[in-house]
């Protein structure tokens, strides 16, 4: 019997970065985790690393159509859920002078109205006593270049923890957020230029107090704890960034 057995998760997002180190770390100790995202190839990767415990749905969340096909496969696949990890999100560059509104419109629409809408489509299948965990960044409370649209879109995610953990307390449902720093996904390989991504990572290790890049693992952590023994904590933000946002 592992910690995490006759758990159900999901974790939106699951297939890659942190969201796939939250199932790594939830499955190898017996969960069984739904992990969603919208590369098919990707999901299927990440399946095959995860085992026998996970399922994988492929999904956008910024498609209200969707999220309630995740909610019946969800409802079909698991019945009631013991955690919900809404981690989908996408974190292209937005500089102020050159964001357009299609950039600005499509961060939004995964970024925060897809976390909403996880939330409330999937709360009903949420035991008593679930914990739900958002990802916020400390994007939200420090003013870093080139991540405006990014940064009002974490910093809205950090006001939805506080009211939807007010709004499911009724429940004993609990709603916290895990806040990364500089965590080494790859992401920045994805939406920069090889040299711009090791600038970028150069200067963030140069100003970050414990001078490294976080893991996904590390964050896994975090989140697990929030989610499954964090039982007197709610509405809260764990910063897990070397003190970037705190020294």
């Amino acid at each position: 019997m592992g910690k995490y057995s006759d758990k159900n998760v999901v974790i939106t997002g699951g297939s890659s970065g942190m969201g796939f180190a939250v199932a790594r770390l939830l499955a190898d100790g017996g969960a069984r985790v739904l992990i969603t995202g919208r590369s098919q190839d990707t999901l299927d990767a990440a399946r095959e690393r995860l085992g026998e415990n996970a399922v994988a749905v492929r999904g956008d969340v910024a498609s209200l159509s969707d999220l309630d096909t995740l909610a019946d496969r969800v409802k079909d696949e698991l019945g009631t859920i013991e955690a919900l990890f809404v981690n989908a999100g996408i974190a292209p560059p937005t500089p102020f002078e050159s964001t357009t509104e299609e950039m600005y419109d499509e961060l939004f629409a995964i970024n925060v109205k897809g976390a909403y809408f996880t939330v409330q489509k999937l709360a009903p299948l949420l035991s008593t006593g679930a914990g739900v965990v958002l990802t916020t960044s400390i994007a939200n409370v420090i003013g870093l270049p080139d991540t405006s649209v990014y940064a009002a879109g974490k910093a809205a995610l950090r006001s939805m923890a506080r009211t939807f953990a007010r709004e499911l307390l009724p429940r004993g449902i609990r709603v916290n957020a895990v806040s990364p720093g500089p965590i080494d996904t790859g992401i920045l390989e994805n939406t920069m230029t090889k040299e711009a991504a090791e600038q970028f990572k150069a200067e963030r290790i140069a100003g970050n107090p414990m001078r490294r890049y976080g893991t996904p693992e590390e964050v896994a952590t975090a989140a697990a704890f929030l989610a499954f023994d964090a039982t007197y904590t709610t509405g809260t933000e764990f910063v897990v960034d070397g003190g970037a946002s705190q020294l």
